[in-house]
């Protein structure tokens, strides 16, 4: 009885060992991302809206290359400038490559934010970034779609308030699939090891 005992505890054992080799062997392919892997998620699957120069803009204008996506809104102080730059800086890191990477910012302040102001606003930081700007119709939706959270904060003036929002960003693969979330201030070249790695095809 007790060799018995003994003997299924083994079977037990070998099964749960073997068990464990083919869930990490399934995990020896899974890419090292630096950020969010959020690879199949439901939500931030694209966008229509107009950019800059009022072209409807989706995620197919942009095939072939890795897109970061990025909310906010042109008169804010520190944090969408610190993650705009950064989004450049990664270009300039991966050499080359950096034309292959399509920063895209949205904004969330369309009341303010003129296709003219965001043209502006977008060239600062490189010639092929792109801004789009949703309609006060299409806003609550598309920042639904992508889980983005924004808060309008009234001044001293009816046109001086500013905005809380959502400080991180989303990466899409060539294909135009939804990969990563990228925490706020993660640095360029966290981010440029990550779009490597999308751009590799993994």
């Amino acid at each position: 009885m007790l060799q018995r005992r003994v003997v299924s505890r083994t079977v037990l054992a070998l099964s749960l060992l073997s068990a464990w080799a083919v869930l990490s062997g399934c995990g020896q392919d899974k890419p090292a991302f630096k950020g969010v892997d959020i690879t199949g998620a439901d939500y931030a699957q694209g966008f229509t809206l107009s950019d800059q120069d009022g072209q409807v803009r989706t995620l197919k204008d942009f095939a072939g290359k890795a897109v970061v996506v990025f909310f906010g809104f042109t008169q804010c102080p520190d944090v969408c400038p610190t993650a705009l730059q950064e989004i450049a800086q990664a270009k300039q890191l991966l050499g080359a490559d950096g034309a292959k990477l399509q920063g895209i910012f949205i904004t969330v302040d369309p009341e303010r934010d003129t296709p003219e102001l965001l043209k502006a606003y977008v060239a600062n930081f490189g010639a092929d970034f792109v801004a789009l700007r949703p309609s006060p119709e299409q806003l609550p939706k598309v920042t639904k779609d992508f889980k983005i959270y924004y808060k309008k904060v009234d001044g001293k003036t009816p046109t001086s308030y500013t905005l809380d929002h959502s400080a991180g960003s989303f990466a899409f693969d060539p294909q135009g699939r939804i990969r990563l979330y990228n925490r706020h201030a993660s640095g360029a070249e966290t981010l440029a090891a990550d779009v490597k790695i999308l751009l590799s095809g993994k």
